[in-house]
């Protein structure tokens, strides 16, 4: 089914973007899977794997933002623009694609959404099939290379989405943002943790460039553009993304601390594993050593980076956060950047609904869910 039928299954775009999102992406994937299984057949389950992992999980936030942005800057919710619209931020959950891929082979992640991350699957293949070679090396070699294909796709389904030439320049400056934004926030995640920089300051900044620019921002920031909002609403909506978006990857944090695994996907201590410096473990450990309390702090920081930490030390550390006030912290923080970001929202006059969905977008990010 194309693109141009959805409406007869779901309705009016703005009714249910994340299944017009999904059916966006499905039509574009066949459509690019089938012309590279004729150039290129041996390439065709590397391909098929990439498509599954897009269309196999995800909540399709980013591209969810943008659509309500260009709804509050005056697009209009059906038609062939908003179609053509939906094309474009639907290509988001391909820059997402890119970077989990990637994240999950820099952290040596073995599970996303329960099931094996790209890099153990391709492992597992070559083992089972008795190529030659390292297993390991050729898993870590096909996560490259589809997270690469997956953003060039990206590219290539925001330039070819249809949308008008003035509309689709006026988002590049935002798009290739994102783009620059989200890889130089994966090196300064991986740098932090090489460095060992404890600081509140280095966790932040993580948080704002690996997650907060391109979940939230940017594609707000996209999707005014396409709307030709003028520059009063855009720096509304940035400002709002930009607190909502780090609001969401603190949430993140404590449900890769203490999040139910059947629901995040990931095994519960999975950071520590992989030594991530979060605002979290940041507070944590500079609340037991203003304490006084050493022995706390040595268990903090050798869980940190520990890969064969027991669930008996994950539990003894998530004991501790608590204990040091680290996770009512965190919490508090995350308070003040929803109301920061609420007023932000506030500061400008959106066409309806899409300031109120905003708003429920925001709340529903940063919700508490353990």
């Amino acid at each position: 089914m194309i693109i141009d039928d959805i409406e007869e299954d779901f309705g009016g775009i703005d009714t249910a973007v994340a299944a017009h999102v999904e059916r966006a992406l499905a039509d574009y994937l066949a459509g690019r899977q089938a012309g590279m299984a004729a150039v290129a057949p041996y390439f065709g389950s590397a391909v098929e794997s990439l498509s599954a992992f897009v269309l196999g999980g995800g909540k399709r936030i980013r591209p969810t933002f943008a659509w309500w942005a260009w709804r509050g800057a005056g697009g209009a919710g059906d038609g062939e623009q908003a179609r053509a619209v939906l094309r474009a931020v639907s290509a988001l959950e391909l820059i997402q694609a890119c970077a989990l891929v990637h994240d999950d082979l820099m952290d040596a992640s073995a599970v996303r959404r329960g099931k094996p991350t790209v890099h153990v699957e391709f492992a597992a293949r070559h083992r089972e099939r008795g190529w030659l070679g390292a297993p390991e090396r050729f898993g870590a070699a096909a996560a490259i290379l589809l997270g690469d294909l997956a953003l060039a796709w990206a590219d290539d389904m925001y330039v070819g989405a249809g949308l008008p030439a003035d509309r689709r320049d006026a988002a590049l400056p935002p798009w290739q943002a994102m783009r620059a934004e989200m890889l130089a926030g994966q090196y300064l995640d991986v740098l932090t943790q090489a460095k060992g920089d404890e600081s509140a300051e280095a966790a932040l900044s993580v948080a704002r460039m690996k997650t907060a620019a391109y979940t939230v921002e940017r594609p707000l920031h996209m999707g005014a553009a396409l709307a030709g909002a003028p520059e009063q609403v855009v720096g509304a909506l940035r400002a709002f993304g930009a607190d909502i978006g780090l609001a969401f990857q603190l949430r993140d944090d404590l449900l890769g601390m203490y999040g139910d695994t059947d629901v995040t996907g990931k095994p519960a201590g999975d950071d520590l594993r992989e030594g991530k410096r979060t605002l979290l473990m940041s507070v944590g450990t500079r609340r037991a050593d203003a304490a006084g309390r050493d022995t706390d702090a040595r268990v903090l920081r050798a869980a940190l980076g520990d890969e064969d930490l027991d669930s008996a030390t994950v539990e003894r550390v998530r004991d501790l956060l608590v204990d040091l006030g680290a996770v009512a912290e965190v919490e508090h923080r995350m308070d003040e950047l929803t109301d920061t970001a609420m007023t932000a929202l506030a500061s400008v006059d959106l066409a309806e609904p899409a300031g109120a969905v905003l708003a429920d977008l925001a709340i529903t990010a940063t919700r508490r869910t353990s």
